[in-house]
């Protein structure tokens, strides 16, 4: 047999690819909680005689066609049992012992039978003893499997694994020799490089090169995506990486990056590239029910998925969310799933934050090997802190529990007492707060953890009982607030919220940047890009940057006559709202008076978005005449808008109409950031106060830790988080060469020096 490539690959991926494909088991049914226990494993090892071994590293070449294996991995025990060796393989789930049979979980089979057979072939045992050990992680109760095997029937079953892996593996050397060879020939997919930009790529390349995190203010119109995503595929042409991740908090911005792979492709760019889409957008079911008895493209998943795998890799390359759901359908295979488990053969991926960073969600099979082949793009970096705080937090609340114990009364037995126990707690927590509407503690609940962690137990049985309702949810809740409860430390505080119809407490993330460290730890390199990444020292701060890594501020490719930035010094602070609502109408009208076009005007809130609005279409009724050419049409943002009522405000915005259009809209919303409005399309844009957050317990539970901390708590709580949205607002307009705009900030603190600082160079005039 001759042999043209060599495939090194361990035992764990190689097995998951052809019996799971991404773990779907777990995915599909929330109750199969299998998983490798660390103190499980090391509860179990800790039985083994003097005869036995632990953490056994095997290895084995294997040709099949014209291809070598080359497959290791560590087995996690051989005992030197009489008259066989044997392999012990150790699993441990939250779920029900009894519910696993000795068939039921093939891939676990799979990998202990490829630990048998390696060491079997290099130490030439005729026969070996396989033993799958499981231990349940409250109870620690234990349950074994034992088969034997002979040598040949070890090397059969080895090789049938393996062909069954082949075609992907022939598939993979193929489209990397392609990949390749296209990035060694691609060229920079513009005529020329924008002002920054070729520092921006030359300071990302180095980033990757040298393994460490670039954080990049690059402002608005200089081409980002193009500038982050060429160099980093420079790189993996320079073989130091082998994938990379595109992470967005927002749909507009993945577009970006989508366009962006899609430009090179058309350059020549040979990529596999896939885009992740949230599961309840893209589920084509009415009703999101991951169970195969409700639906279709569930049922059978494991029989249809790497059929699916191979053809669409076989004829595409950039796999957008069309594309994923055409593949879907022809294989009738579950989009979201289909969707995670092509990211695993990918070579790039743009996804939301959440895939890297949260650890309820983050994927599963990013193992130590990969991560340090593979970097992360993070666009508008800025918006990662609060959502950091968001993934790191978890609450429990007192009604899902009440109804829970009237659901399950007389249906399941512990299920019912676990929630009434939760509710009980949430009772006398309301008692005992002498009628305060909030409580604030440093101290972990220790009661309500186990609580949840009892119910989360009893849960997983009821589940398997067929148990349906609203217990689902409350599981999951149970199980975040479990998992995060072992991350609270000093960066956490408890807050609890009492009202007349519910108790909620929540574990509340003040200080994300170290668990930010520890979630992206293993990863080649960073790079946090953003054109708000403004004041650079907070964003280090927050996101977990280290003593090594690398700073960038590109200035503005653009001239200051492009800009026309006018300051109004008029109170937009709270108590002022209302008699600012007439001048700021006034103001807006006379604007679009006197420079016709198309605007946004942004607001730090609904409710003063909607005071002006009115009071400004009041003074249009009276001042303007029926049917006056002049008279612009206006369009109002309004809360939980779907994407094709979000995709049709911004689609009014066109160039030439003859007619002003005035969208109203909020800082920090869908419209203020990620929009790309060039040209004609937006002309000017009105930002509305200084985007400080609302005042509030938790903003002043931030406020209070960061002036512990030594730093100043205002800022961090409330003027960096604020100017940011002031900053991400005003980036709306300039957005090319050619573009020129009317930039209006209304508030009299642009002209204190506190906030002048955090303004642009070319926003300053």
């Amino acid at each position: 047999m001759q042999i043209h490539d060599t495939v090194t690959i361990s035992v764990r991926n190689l097995v998951e690819y052809v019996f799971l494909s991404g773990s779907i088991d777990v995915r599909l049914n929330a109750i199969d909680t299998m998983h490798e226990g660390t103190k499980a494993h090391q509860r179990v090892q800790r039985t083994y005689g003097e005869q036995d071994r632990k953490e056994v590293y095997v290895k084995a070449d294997i040709a099949v066609d014209d291809l070598l294996f080359v497959v290791d991995g560590r087995c996690d025990g051989l005992l030197g049992t009489e008259p066989l060796l044997t392999v012990d393989e150790i699993k441990s789930t939250g779920g029900d012992l009894e519910r696993i049979t000795e068939d039921g979980y093939p891939v676990h089979w799979a990998q202990a039978l490829f630990y048998a057979y390696m060491y079997a072939k290099e130490h030439e045992q005729a026969a070996m003893r396989i033993q799958l050990t499981y231990v349940q992680t409250a109870t620690e109760e234990e349950r074994r499997f034992v088969r034997e095997a002979s040598f040949a029937e070890l090397e059969q079953y080895v090789h049938e694994v393996i062909a069954r892996y082949a075609p992907y593996a022939q598939l993979r050397r193929r489209h990397e020799q392609a990949r390749n060879e296209s990035i060694r020939e691609l060229a920079f997919p513009f005529d020329a490089y924008r002002a920054g930009q070729r520092k921006l790529a030359g300071a990302v390349y180095k980033s990757i090169e040298e393994g460490v995190r670039l954080f990049a203010k690059a402002p608005t119109g200089i081409g980002k995506t193009i500038s982050t995503t060429y160099p980093t595929l420079k790189a993996m042409g320079a073989g130091m990486l082998q994938r990379f991740y595109y992470l967005t908090a927002r749909t507009t911005t993945r577009a970006a990056a989508e366009d962006a792979l899609l430009l090179m492709r058309d350059k020549g760019l040979h990529l596999h590239a896939v885009t992740i889409t949230a599961k309840d957008k893209i589920c084509f079911q009415e009703e999101v029910r991951c169970e195969k008895e409700h639906c279709p493209y569930a049922d059978g998943y494991y029989d249809r998925i790497n059929g699916a795998v191979l053809d669409i890799l076989e004829k595409e390359t950039v796999m957008t969310r069309s594309v994923i759901e055409a593949y879907s359908h022809k294989h009738r295979v579950c989009p979201f799933e289909f969707s995670l488990d092509l990211a695993y053969a990918a070579d790039a991926v743009v996804c939301d934050y959440n895939y890297i960073f949260d650890p309820r969600i983050s994927f599963k099979r990013q193992y130590a090997e990969m991560k340090k082949r593979t970097a992360l793009l993070v666009d508008e970096a800025h918006n990662l802190v609060d959502r950091a705080r968001e993934m790191f937090s978890a609450e429990l609340a007192k009604a899902p529990f009440l109804a829970l114990q009237r659901e399950l009364k007389g249906v399941h037995n512990e299920g019912y007492r676990t929630a009434k126990a939760i509710n009980d707690y949430f009772i006398a927590l309301r008692k005992s707060s002498d009628g305060s509407p909030h409580l604030v503690q440093r101290q972990l609940p220790e009661e309500l953890v186990e609580l949840a962690e009892a119910f989360a137990s009893a849960a997983e049985q009821a589940l398997a009982a067929g148990v349906g309702g609203s217990i689902l949810d409350a599981y999951f809740n149970a199980q975040n607030f479990v998992r995060t409860a072992k991350l609270f430390d000093e960066r956490y505080v408890v807050y609890i919220e009492l009202s007349k119809s519910d108790v909620r407490l929540k574990l509340f993330c003040l200080d994300p940047s170290q668990l930010l460290q520890h979630m992206g730890k293993g990863y080649r390199s960073h790079i946090y890009f953003s054109a708000t990444l403004s004041p650079v020292s907070y964003y280090m701060d927050m996101l977990g940057a280290g003593e090594d890594d690398y700073t960038l501020a590109v200035p503005s490719p653009f001239a200051r006559e492009q800009l026309d930035v006018i300051i109004k010094p008029l109170s937009t602070r709270y108590h002022d709202r209302d008699e600012s609502k007439l001048p700021i109408a006034k103001l807006i009208m006379k604007l679009m008076d006197e420079r016709p076009g198309n605007y946004f005007v942004f607001f730090p809130s609904y409710a003063y978005m909607n005071a002006v609005y009115e009071t400004y279409m009041e003074l249009r009724e009276w001042s303007t005449p029926a049917g006056d050419p002049s008279d612009a049409e206006v369009l109002l943002q309004k809360p939980d808008m779907s994407e094709e009522e979000r995709d049709r405000f911004l689609e009014t915005f066109q160039a030439g109409s003859g007619k002003s259009l005035l969208g109203f809209a909020v800082m920090g919303g869908v419209f203020s950031e990620g929009v790309d409005l060039a040209g004609e399309r937006l002309i000017g844009v009105i930002v509305v106060g200084v985007g400080l957050p609302q005042l509030g317990v938790e903003r002043n539970m931030l406020k209070e830790y960061f002036n512990e901390q030594g730093k100043s708590g205002y800022d961090y709580a409330y003027v960096f988080p604020g100017m940011n949205k002031v900053l991400q607002a005003g980036g709306r307009l300039i957005r090319s060469e050619t573009d020129r705009g009317t930039l209006v900030l209304i508030d009299d603190r642009y002209l204190q020096t506190q906030y002048q600082r955090l303004l642009p160079e070319e926003w300053k005039g």
